[in-house]
Parts: C-alpha cells; sequence; structure tokens
C-alpha cells in the first residue's frame, strides 16, 4: 500500500549528509514515513488531523 504512493520529502530537509528527513504522502489520507527506512514503519494521519498539525506548525 504505502510503496505505490507518491512520496514527498521535506523541504526543511535540505541536503543535510545524514539524509534525515520525512516524507508525506497525501491521498485519501496522509502517510509519513523516515526517508532513510523507506520500507519501514509508517504513521498513518487523516487528512484534516495532518491539517491541524500543518497549520499550527507553520
Amino acid at each position: 500500500m504505502a510503496a505505490e504512493r507518491t512520496w514527498r520529502k521535506s523541504s526543511y530537509s535540505g541536503d543535510t549528509a545524514s539524509g534525515s528527513c520525512v516524507e508525506v504522502s497525501l491521498a485519501g489520507d496522509a502517510l509519513v514515513r523516515d526517508s532513510k527506512a523507506a520500507g519501514g514503519d509508517v504513521l498513518a494521519f487523516s487528512v484534516s488531523a495532518w491539517r491541524a498539525f500543518v497549520v499550527s506548525v507553520a
């Protein structure tokens, strides 16, 4: 499921040597994963919960 989605890398991650960043996939819900462990665990949020999070940190 998560592998078939389009993932976007955080614009705040930059070109760090460690590659530390998160990726988000929005498609009916919001999935978040560690870009260094793309095959690992994924956090799932409703679109409304993700939107509320983004507004609160912006």
